[in-house]
């Protein structure tokens, strides 16, 4: 009997479904050979602090830096109340340790998803008792269709093997966790005036905020500027109209107006000739596979109310549906292996196409290319085809299925046509620009409009009439606000921006792993950046808070903003996975920092970055202590004295023990009576049996017993 891990119930049925297993037990499928189980992602986490040390329950600067000796794993907490353990996760880990322990069973498989988090969330539960006596192997899938998990199953691989991906998902947790609890206490304590939230300090968080922020300072501070351009209107003798715009070398943009004036004035009374025309044919190739971040923007873009993680919730329900591939994945090719199964899939597409005569399967480096794909390949459909679907899920699937089409479809062609127009004693040329489709090829398949501009058919030395020219004036514009498109494409490249999708060396430093966070964390962390206050959405645009400019401006541990350093730290995790580095060594680096950064802050600036709520109002003074002379106020368990438990014992507590058997609690009407006349008429008392009545109380000291206690009196009915 083999044990089956997979990280979510989904899954687990895709996998039984596969082989043909019907018997569905408590926490787990059975028969043919196999017991499935499964987690719910994390079932255990990391301790928190307050669980090494109970004094770190309550944040106190002293009480940091905080690093664990040996980090630990607890039961995952109930998200409602961490106080609690979530007693779903604990059953059924429960359940997951008896299958692991159960004597028929011989061998136990990781089917969790092929990442660093799947293999931390597989290796956490079966080593969870410490070294694994029975043999663990790993399922590596790229999706969950039954062809894929027979294949995956008859090719499973020794999980020791997965040392590298394992060290580098405990590194990129331990290392967010003594960043996040460090820094997130000791700024919080230090920045913030009042309590409620805290100031979130996050190893991907601060990098991505300070992008926001840089473009929103850069727009701030940009000064526009008036330039002017000269166009001209051409006419030959045969009729053929067209325009030109006046440069001198590249630039036909103009600062000084009366330059173009005396262009214009030249060219009075002047005939043009045409001095040179350049006819090409140039392709245009489709947009490479969707990885995760460019299918993220492209739907955001294209599509008003949607975000990176909607986005992602919908392609994970698309991947555990079986319909589409793994799509937390950084590539933009597939693996040339996949080349067979690639064209079967094609195959069963095209069937249903409008395009299905022009798709043609073809090997080429665009789609299969072994040098772009990291771990998993591109995002692309399986051969099943969806049945039914969600809005968002059709949204995100139809365009997954046509980025993959228009891969096999043919190469967009275009004629560019280039005017070169002289004028005689004018030093510049006027140059006209023309652009014709000849094949739209895959832009069908997008529904991409192509713009053309058609220019006439005119021959290189023929004359032309200046029928018309005019300078017009416009304006430098600012940058664009980022979007969650545009934000993602930084993330992904570490603030190198290309322009060129076709890069080499983009896609080089986004495999590299030189990138802000990954594929899979990139769309919690704007949707993070917006619950915490440090930016907020307008449309598509994303903005700065107040709060979270202050937090750039102010906090002062700089590299946590520096997308190089954010960058690198990322590298050391991929070099980890890759086996090119240690654990032990990034996590020292780790705790180094930790260490400096937390001196940083408290020897810091004092400074507030935000303030909660507003003072709390002085407290009324319900009158004088009859004890001591003090000023009694309300508090939060009774009314008493401001030197109680000093110098006075006076204090009147709301559950008095003698008020609470007449059904009554006292209230600051009562206290201030005493407090002035000795005595306060009570109404609404209840007797022991049931009836309501009303007398004087006072409140007096016995001075033998050192206590107050009540005294009750009546008076006569008039």
């Amino acid at each position: 009997m083999k044990l089956i891990l997979a990280e979510k119930p989904s899954v687990a049925k895709n996998i039984a479904d596969a082989l043909e297993i019907h018997t569905k037990r408590d926490g787990y499928f059975e028969g043919n050979g196999y017991l499935i189980t499964w987690a719910f992602g994390h079932l255990v986490e990391l301790y928190d602090a307050k669980d090494y040390d109970s004094k770190l329950a309550r944040w106190k600067m002293d009480n940091f830096p905080f690093i664990p000796q040996n980090f630990q794993y607890k039961v995952k907490s109930n998200p409602r109340d961490r106080s609690q353990t979530d007693t779903g996760a604990a059953k059924q880990l429960k359940t997951i340790q008896t299958l692991i322990n159960r004597a028929d069973v011989e061998a136990i498989i990781s089917a969790c998803d092929y990442d660093r988090e799947g293999q931390l969330i597989g290796d956490s539960i079966i080593y969870r008792g410490g070294k694994q006596k029975k043999q663990v192997y790993r399922l590596l899938l790229n999706e969950w269709t039954k062809k894929e998990v027979i294949r995956g199953l008859e090719n499973i691989q020794p999980n020791d093997s997965m040392k590298s991906l394992r060290d580098a998902g405990i590194s990129r947790q331990w290392a967010d966790w003594v960043i996040g609890i460090n820094l997130t206490s000791v700024a919080t304590l230090k920045y913030q005036e009042g309590k409620g939230k805290a100031l979130n300090i996050g190893r991907v968080l601060l990098p991505t905020l300070k992008i926001i922020y840089d473009r929103d300072k850069e727009i701030a501070e940009f000064k526009p500027e008036n330039y002017f351009k000269l166009t001209a209107d051409f006419e030959t003798e045969r009729g053929a109209a067209y325009q030109g715009i006046y440069q001198e070398g590249k630039d036909e943009k103009f600062k000084d107006q009366e330059k173009l004036q005396v262009v214009k004035e030249a060219m009075r009374n002047k005939m043009g000739i045409v001095t040179d025309r350049q006819v090409e044919k140039k392709k245009e190739f489709p947009p490479f596979l969707f990885n995760l971040s460019n299918l993220q923007g492209y739907i955001t873009n294209r599509y008003n109310g949607w975000t990176s993680d909607k986005v992602l919730k919908a392609a994970q329900s698309l991947y555990e549906k079986k319909l589409i591939t793994y799509p937390r994945t950084s590539s933009t090719a597939l693996d040339e292996s996949l080349a067979g199964k690639t064209a079967h899939v094609l195959k069963v597409h095209a069937e249903a196409s409008r395009f299905k005569e022009e798709i043609k399967f073809l090997k080429s480096r665009r789609v299969f290319n072994n040098a772009k794909v990291e771990s998993h390949s591109a995002i692309i459909p399986t051969y099943l085809k969806p049945k039914r679907l969600s809005s968002d899920e059709q949204i995100v699937y139809q365009a997954i299925l046509n980025r993959f089409i228009a891969q096999f479809m043919p190469v967009a062609e275009y004629e560019e046509t280039r005017l070169q127009t002289e004028v005689e004693t004018v030093q510049g040329t006027f140059i006209s620009k023309g652009r014709v489709q000849l094949v739209e090829g895959w832009k069908k398949v997008e529904d991409i409009q192509s713009k053309q501009t058609l220019l006439p058919i005119v021959e290189v030395n023929e004359k032309a009439a200046i029928s018309d020219a005019e300078i017009s004036s416009h304006v430098t514009k600012p940058p664009k606000k980022h979007t969650e498109r545009t934000l993602l494409k930084v993330m992904e490249t570490c603030g190198k921006n290309y322009q060129d999708e076709e890069n080499e060396e983009e896609v080089g430093s986004i495999l590299a792993g030189f990138s802000i966070g990954t594929a899979a964390t990139r769309a919690e962390t704007i949707k993070k950046l917006k619950e915490v206050g440090y930016i907020e959405a307008k449309g598509k645009n994303l903005n700065c808070t107040t709060l979270g400019r202050k937090m750039v401006e102010t906090f002062p541990v700089k590299n946590l903003f520096d997308l190089g350093f954010t960058g690198r730290l990322e590298k050391g995790l991929s070099d980890i996975q890759k086996g090119k580095a240690e654990k032990q060594a990034f996590l020292q680096m780790i705790f180094h920092f930790i260490n400096e950064s937390v001196d940083i802050i408290k020897n810091g600036e004092e400074v507030i970055i935000r303030q909660l709520g507003s003072k709390p109002a002085a407290k009324e003074v319900l009158g004088t202590c009859p004890e001591c002379g003090g000023e009694v106020k309300e508090g939060f368990k009774g009314f008493g004295c401001n030197g109680y438990g000093k110098k006075c014992q006076f204090m009147v507590w709301k559950n008095d023990r003698y008020l609470a058997a007449m059904r009554k609690r006292p209230t600051k009407t009562m206290v201030k009576s005493l407090l002035k006349s000795g005595q306060a008429h009570v109404k609404g008392l209840t007797s022991k049996k049931g009836k309501k009545f009303s007398a004087y109380l006072s409140y007096k000291k016995n001075e033998d017993k050192g206590y107050y206690s009540w005294e009750m009196a009546f008076k006569n009915k008039k």
